[in-house]
C-alpha cells in the first residue's frame, strides 16, 4: 500500500509539472502570435482566369499577384484556356482549398452561377474582375467603363470616316463586355445609321475573340462585299489583328480604318505603322491594383466604396468603375509607353528610324 502511494504521488507531481509546462506553453504561444503581428490577418485570394494565352491577361495576374502579396495576401493563380467547364472544376478546387476570397475573370458570364452559388454559402466573397458575371449574387464588379469603351472605338472610327461601309466585328458572345462594347458602339453609330451617312454591311461576333475567327469573318465579308469596306467596328485588338490580316492579303491594310481594345503590343505596333487606327487603352495597373485590394478588403470583412451599380440579373452589384483611354498614333509615346506598359523599342520595332517620335 505505502508503494502505492508513493508511485501515485510521484504520477500527480508529475502530471502537475506537465499540465503546468503546458499552460507555460500556451502563454508564450500567444505572446509570440501576437509580438509576430499579421500572421492572423494573412489571407488567401483564389485568381480564376479565362485564358492565360492572352498577353492581356498575364499583365494582369502579375500586377494583381504583386499588389496582394504587397498587402499581405497569398494568391492562388489558374487560367481555364477558354474552356467554360475546366473554369468551373478549376473553382471548385480553389473553393476546396479553403481561401478567403474568390475573384473570377469569366470566360462565360452565363456559365458561373453555380460555382458563385457555392462559395457563397462558404461564406466566401466573389469579385467579377473586368467581366459581369450574370444571374449571381456577386459581391463586388471592378471594371473599366465598357459602354464607353465602345463609345471611344465609333467616335475615333466616325471621325476618320464620316460616311461609308461600316462592318461590325464584335467579340465572344458568351462575355458580358463584348454586349457592353457593342451597346456603346451603337450609342454612336445608330444616329448616322438613322441618317444614312453610314452603312452596316455585315455584323458578326468572334467566338473566344479569336483572331483565326476575325480573319474568316472579314475575309468573307470582303468577298461579300467586292472589298468596299471603309470601317471595321473592332471591339478587341485580337480581333483587330484577325481583320487586319484579312486587309493585307487584299493590299488594303492601313486603308479601312480599324479599331480595337486592350493596346497589346501586337496592336500598338500597328499602330505605329498606320495599318490599325487606334485601340482603347485600359491601364492594367489600375485594374489589377483596385481588384486586388477589393479581394484583400472583401476577405478580411471589411467593406469597399463602389462608384454606381450594375444589374446583373440577379441584383444591383457594387461597381468599382475605371476610366479607359483612346490611343493612336498620336499619343503612343504619351499613354502605353509613358506608363511604362511597353517600351518605345517595342511599340517602335518596325518603323523607319526617321519615321519614328521623338523618344522620352
Amino acid at each position: 500500500m505505502r508503494r502505492f502511494l508513493k508511485t501515485s504521488g510521484v504520477l500527480g507531481l508529475l502530471l502537475l509539472m506537465i499540465f503546468l509546462a503546458a499552460c507555460g506553453q500556451d502563454v508564450g504561444g500567444s505572446d509570440e502570435k501576437e509580438s509576430s503581428g499579421g500572421e492572423e490577418d494573412k489571407v488567401t485570394i483564389g485568381l480564376s482566369v479565362s485564358d492565360l494565352t492572352l498577353e492581356r491577361w498575364q499583365h494582369d495576374r502579375d500586377i494583381f499577384v504583386e499588389k496582394a502579396e504587397e498587402l499581405g495576401a497569398e494568391v492562388i493563380v489558374q487560367s481555364a484556356n477558354g474552356e467554360d467547364e475546366k473554369q468551373l472544376s478549376q473553382i471548385q478546387n480553389m473553393l476546396s482549398q479553403g481561401i478567403d476570397a474568390l475573384v473570377i475573370i469569366a470566360n462565360n458570364s452565363d456559365a458561373l452561377s453555380p460555382v458563385v452559388t457555392q462559395a457563397k454559402e462558404e461564406g466566401i466573397p466573389v469579385v467579377a474582375y473586368d467581366r459581369l458575371i450574370n444571374n449571381a449574387d456577386i459581391d463586388a464588379y471592378v471594371s473599366f467603363d465598357n459602354v464607353r469603351v465602345g463609345e471611344m472605338q465609333a467616335e475615333y472610327l466616325t471621325e476618320v470616316v464620316p460616311k461609308g461601309k461600316y462592318f461590325l466585328l464584335g467579340g465572344a458572345p458568351t462575355d458580358n463586355n463584348a454586349q457592353m462594347f457593342r451597346d456603346g458602339q451603337m450609342n454612336i453609330l445608330q444616329p448616322l445609321i438613322d441618317s444614312g451617312e453610314i452603312e452596316v454591311v455585315g455584323d458578326q461576333w468572334a467566338e473566344k475573340w479569336s483572331a483565326e475567327a476575325a480573319l474568316s469573318i472579314v475575309e468573307n465579308a470582303l468577298t461579300a462585299n467586292e472589298n468596299d469596306i471603309d470601317a471595321i467596328v473592332a471591339s478587341n485588338d485580337s480581333t483587330a489583328g484577325g481583320a487586319i490580316q484579312a486587309l493585307a492579303a487584299q493590299n488594303l491594310a492601313g486603308k479601312v480604318a480599324v479599331s480595337g481594345q486592350d493596346a497589346d503590343a501586337a496592336a500598338v505596333q500597328r499602330i505605329a505603322e498606320g495599318t490599325q487606327s487606334m485601340t482603347v487603352y485600359k491601364p492594367i495597373k489600375d485594374i489589377a491594383t483596385k481588384n486586388a485590394e477589393v479581394a484583400v478588403q472583401l476577405a478580411k470583412g471589411e467593406e469597399v466604396s463602389a462608384d454606381d451599380t450594375v444589374n446583373n440579373g440577379t441584383k444591383d452589384v457594387p461597381f468599382i468603375k475605371l476610366d479607359p483611354i483612346k490611343v493612336d498614333k498620336n499619343n503612343l509615346v504619351d499613354t502605353v509607353i509613358a506608363d511604362g506598359f511597353h517600351s518605345f523599342e517595342e511599340v517602335y520595332e518596325n518603323v523607319p528610324e526617321d519615321e519614328r517620335p521623338e523618344k522620352p
